[in-house]
């Protein structure tokens, strides 16, 4: 028993680490700002994932610069606007508004009547988040509209990434990572100024970016292999809960029963289009900046 299950439970100890890092860094973003705080986090992770894949013993070709310079520029965009959400908006909500990045994407690839069943079901969640409604008017609509963009650049992360990843293999994600702490950093030290580099808070920030890559990468590459594809990515549908219930231990956010119910709508309607959809029988390595 165990040793089915065990890979489960480490995708779970990563999902766990992924958003938990998403709380400390909001935690800082009070003398940091997002900004500063999404520079260094990618600042970080670069160096790892550097150290990790070794990008210098493979050359890069021309047609594969286009698409890693696109990716990192999504990678960037999409943890900036991420970031600028959460300093907004609760984590869990956030979470689930940037699923449906993803969720489009499968949605775009398939034209079955289920997929526009699943595509109807997260529309039905992400209306009941927007303040129209009195249950959700407590939500900033700036930054419903900045998670909103965290999954546009999400679905740009996968296709981006795909292509790149054809092409130059599994270094892109760090000569992406790169490209993304490049264009991110001047803009942090803009916004920041000389309180980025304080000295306090940088073991912090390198915890932080422990938790969101080096750690959780490290987990799914173990656990990965001996999983199928679509329990995997059923199981990445339960991210929102995991940031819900970190956003509450860690920051104190209360949702109401209607922002939870919301949610589910969003988690079903992505567990629902990963069951519906023809895919790999394993995954062998998954690269997630969230």
């Amino acid at each position: 028993m165990f040793k089915r299950s065990w890979p489960v439970l480490l995708i779970f100890v990563s999902m766990i680490s992924v958003q938990a890092s998403a709380s400390f860094a909001k935690y800082l973003f009070p003398v940091l700002g997002p900004e500063a705080m999404t520079a260094w986090r990618l600042f970080f992770s670069a160096i790892l994932l550097v150290i990790i894949f070794k990008p210098w013993r493979k050359t890069i070709t021309k047609p594969a610069i286009k698409y890693i310079i696109l990716y990192g520029v999504a990678m960037g965009c999409m943890n900036l606007a991420f970031y600028n959400a959460i300093s907004r908006i609760p984590i869990g909500i956030a979470v689930a508004i940037e699923l449906t990045g993803p969720i489009m994407v499968a949605m775009f690839s398939g034209r079955r009547l289920t997929d526009f069943i699943w595509l109807a079901i997260a529309i039905v969640g992400l209306v009941m988040l927007l303040p129209i409604h009195q249950a959700s008017n407590d939500l900033d609509p700036i930054g419903i509209l900045l998670a909103l963009c965290a999954g546009s650049c999400w679905a740009g992360y996968i296709l981006f990434g795909r292509k790149a990843g054809e092409i130059y293999g599994a270094s892109s994600v760090a000569v992406g990572s790169i490209v993304a702490s490049l264009l991110l950093f001047p803009i942090g030290v803009w916004q920041s100024g000389s309180n980025m580099f304080s000295i306090e808070l940088l073991p912090l920030v390198f915890v932080v970016s422990l938790l969101a890559s080096a750690i959780p990468y490290g987990l799914d590459m173990i656990a990965l292999p001996r999983l199928p594809a679509q329990t995997f990515s059923t199981l990445m549908s339960l991210s929102p809960v995991f940031a819900a219930f970190s956003g509450l231990i860690v920051l104190h956010e209360q949702l109401t029963h209607y922002q939870w119910l919301a949610i589910m709508f969003i988690i079903v309607s992505s567990i629902g289009t990963v069951l519906t959809m023809h895919r790999p029988s394993k995954i062998k390595a998954v690269n997630r900046e969230n």
